[in-house]
């Protein structure tokens, strides 16, 4: 972790650089990495906000930001939502439309010099983005996603989160527990009184949301803490460590051990 790059990092969820924080960053002589938050704009229950994926996709990019010396991107607000679509208010764009979006941005950003992209996924949904992310390995580019299951596992058990990732599906303990610290002002009453597991999912992909749950909650919210969320961020901020080393080695990247 490096503290070279620290400062304000964002107000609410906008970058706070200008053109000339950018240039002294880079003028730093080491590879460039650019961290992009991609959300969604769909149903989070009755408590939480449509953008809850974006302000956690942003909470997590602005805790990265201010430990490590990238470049913090505006989030992607608008994702692949297509199974929430039951539920007023939720807005999704196509998979197609959501690759060539990041493509477009990390072909942008290569152009300007930043060589290497990390997208902050704060939504299970958008499936595509490991596709982006694979294509452009292939195609010798730096790019990861981030965090992977691994990585909010660890995060999960430090922070002392109860519900497992498998029952934490949507809008419960995570979720709640990082707004409650991040975004507390975003929060409405009643995630106290919203548990609801549906463990078996496998049918997802087929019948939408709506065919387990009709209050859009999966998850036990009830069980969410500031405190919780706050430990979650500095957690996922930890385990980026090696996603920064692997993307600003001089070598052909590899695969980081631990």
């Amino acid at each position: 972790m490096s503290g070279s790059g620290a400062r304000p990092a964002a107000y609410g969820v906008m970058p706070a650089d200008t053109t000339e924080d950018v240039r002294a960053r880079g003028a730093g002589g080491s590879r460039q990495v650019a961290v992009l938050p991609v959300g969604s704009y769909e149903q989070h229950g009755p408590y939480l906000p449509l953008a809850t994926d974006t302000l956690v996709a942003c909470a997590v990019a602005r805790e990265i930001a201010a430990a490590y010396p990238v470049h913090l991107l505006p989030p992607v607000t608008l994702a692949c939502s297509h199974e929430h679509a039951a539920w007023p208010g939720t807005v999704s764009i196509s998979s197609v439309t959501l690759h060539a979006v990041v493509r477009d941005i990390a072909d942008s950003l290569r152009r300007s010099g930043v060589e290497s992209l990390v997208v902050v996924n704060g939504h299970g949904g958008n499936y595509v983005l490991g596709n982006v992310v694979q294509e452009a390995s292939a195609r010798g580019e730096r790019m990861a996603l981030y965090p992977a299951a691994e990585d909010w596992e660890e995060a999960r058990q430090r922070a002392g989160v109860e519900t497992s990732l498998l029952t934490d599906m949507h809008a419960g303990e995570i979720e709640a527990s990082i707004l409650l610290h991040a975004h507390p002002e975003f929060l409405r009453p009643g995630h106290e009184s919203a548990d609801f597991t549906a463990d078996d999912r496998r049918h997802l992909l087929t019948t939408g949301m709506s065919a387990y749950t009709e209050s859009g909650v999966i998850g036990r919210p009830s069980l969410a803490s500031a405190e919780k969320g706050k430990r979650l961020l500095a957690g996922l901020a930890e385990n980026f460590a090696p996603y920064f080393r692997l993307l600003t080695a001089p070598e052909e990247p590899t695969a980081p051990r631990g």
